[in-house]
């Protein structure tokens, strides 16, 4: 799994983007490739740790997780 931090997400609109720890392009993430149950949000600096699948515009993660 890649690692890397919240770079930006938007609660309301449901994504942001993740910046790997391996300094690769940034990863768009939708809210409904969060783990977890209920409301799934992301903070702005949190650590991650997630897969990354190729979406219809670019790397998109998927089976995200906070770690830190």
């Amino acid at each position: 799994m890649a690692q890397g931090t919240v770079k930006w997400f938007n609660s309301e609109k449901g994504y942001g983007f993740i910046a790997q720890e391996d300094g690769g392009p940034d990863v768009f993430v939708h809210y409904s490739s969060i783990s977890g149950d209920g409301f799934r949000n992301l903070e702005d600096t949190q650590r991650v740790e997630f897969e990354i699948a190729q979406g219809r515009k670019g790397p998109q993660a998927e089976q995200v997780r906070v770690i830190g």
